[in-house]
């Protein structure tokens, strides 16, 4: 037993000096670092646009959807961003109504009156909280709206229709969120506030109408497409 003793501690005694060795040969490596991704708002972009607008104090209300295009550009500075955007869509924005009455000379006489907006724009400015990839903002700025009048008179067999088109102007005022969801798209949703000015219809025909001013609320979302890459990776 003994020799068997001293063979072992022979043997652990030649073969430790060799483990040292190997150990201090070996390279220390350090762990990979992860990589986050953090995103650049500045820059171009362009994207389209759609929703549904409905009329602030009338009745009966004018109602409808709407779809088309924005392009804009972004500022960033720290979390801030400055933008501007212009947005401008084809419309279906319309209402109705009717009345029925008794003309003497002319027996019962039906009169229907319409009113159609088929196009409708803004140009903003917008300011917003970038947290990485989402963006909360608020914006306002120049509102316009193309609008169409149009009323018919029909007695028995007998009808006379009018129409006029008038461009009205005004302002516009909203908040919305963006999100990057790839790359270089993202997609937002936002809410804005239309006032346009009254506009006189109807004065080629020697019966000037004022329509009073024309108030909106619009929802709509877009999805847009940023272009310079807008995701700097930071080690």
């Amino acid at each position: 037993m003994k020799k068997v003793l001293l063979a072992s501690a022979c043997l652990f005694a030649l073969a430790a000096p060799a483990s040292a060795a190997d150990l201090a040969a070996r390279p220390y490596t350090k762990a990979p670092v992860a990589v986050a991704s953090v995103y650049n708002w500045t820059g171009f972009y362009l994207g389209v646009v759609g929703g549904g607008a409905w009329q602030a104090d009338s009745d009966p209300k004018m109602k409808g959807g709407f779809v088309g295009g924005t392009a804009g550009y972004n500022w960033q500075t720290g979390n801030v961003v400055f933008g501007l955007e212009a947005d401008a869509a084809w419309a279906d924005v319309s209402a109705s109504a009717g009345a029925v009455g008794v003309i003497p000379g002319l027996g019962l006489v039906t009169v229907t009156a319409s009113s159609k907006t088929d196009a409708l724009g803004t140009v903003r400015g917008r300011i917003g909280y970038a947290v990485n990839n989402v963006m909360f903002y608020g914006t306002g700025g120049y509102a316009w709206i193309d609008n169409k009048l149009s009323s018919t008179a029909t007695a028995g067999a007998i009808g006379v229709s009018i129409s006029d088109s008038k461009f009205h102007s005004g302002w516009t005022v909203g908040a919305g969120v963006e999100a990057f969801f790839a790359p270089q798209w993202s997609v937002k949703g936002e809410y804005l506030y239309r006032s346009l000015g009254s506009e006189t219809y109807f004065g080629n025909v020697g019966i000037p109408t004022a329509s009073g001013s024309l108030n909106f609320h619009t929802v709509q979302v877009g999805v847009n497409y940023h272009f310079g890459g807008p995701i700097v990776a930071k080690y």
